[in-house]
């Protein structure tokens, strides 16, 4: 996956599960609250690395 694809996904899979966490809060499901935290969670690790290929990309690119 390129950087640009990482965040993207990154981005959208933290939405995705704030949006089941408040969904699981607002029906008290404590599962589907879990189930979005890990998917925030699998957003932000996404977006982390796309954030590094792309610092990686600009030292290799000053080089």
């Amino acid at each position: 996956m390129g950087s640009t694809s990482d965040k993207i996904s990154g981005v959208a899979n933290q939405m995705a599960g704030k949006a089941k966490q408040a969904a699981g809060s607002a029906t008290d499901n404590e599962r589907l609250q879990a189930e979005g935290k890990g998917q925030e969670v699998k957003g932000k690790v996404q977006k982390a690395t796309g954030d590094a290929k792309d610092a990686v990309k600009g030292a290799v690119d000053r080089l």
